[in-house]
């Protein structure tokens, strides 16, 4: 059974920084994908980093690469996202996603796309005030 949770989230002025954790277990083998995606109130949900558990290749939202910072550690089997210089909108309910197959295996333009994932956590809440 997969388990995704997520922790981290809170109230931060804008510039200010937050680290997310999404703890894994039934997956992050080394052979998954793993992710963050998040959604704001009205808005579509929205990929923000991925990473391959096997080679450790990242891929990120074009508009948050250099603020947005996706990391892993394998022994806790621990995502984690590292958010500097937030904005408002920042502002948004952030998701752990996972998929069993590898990303690197992917067509890119597919690796930032929720349909991808079958897994997903209970989400928590970033506020970024100005």
């Amino acid at each position: 059974q997969v388990q995704l949770v997520e922790s981290g989230g809170g109230s931060v002025q804008a510039g200010g920084s937050l680290r997310l954790s999404c703890a894994a277990s039934g997956i992050g083998t080394g052979s998954d994908c793993m992710g963050w995606f998040r959604q704001a109130p009205r808005k579509e949900r929205e990929g923000v980093a991925s990473m391959d558990t096997g080679d450790g290749s990242t891929y990120y939202t074009e508009s948050l690469k250099g603020r947005f910072t996706i990391s892993r550690d394998n022994a806790k089997n621990t995502l984690y996202l590292h958010m500097n210089s937030l904005k408002p909108e920042d502002t948004a309910m952030y998701y752990c996603a996972a998929s069993r197959r590898r990303c690197s295996t992917w067509n890119p333009v597919r690796v930032l796309v929720s349909s991808e994932y079958p897994y997903w956590g209970q989400g928590t809440q970033v506020t970024v005030s100005s």
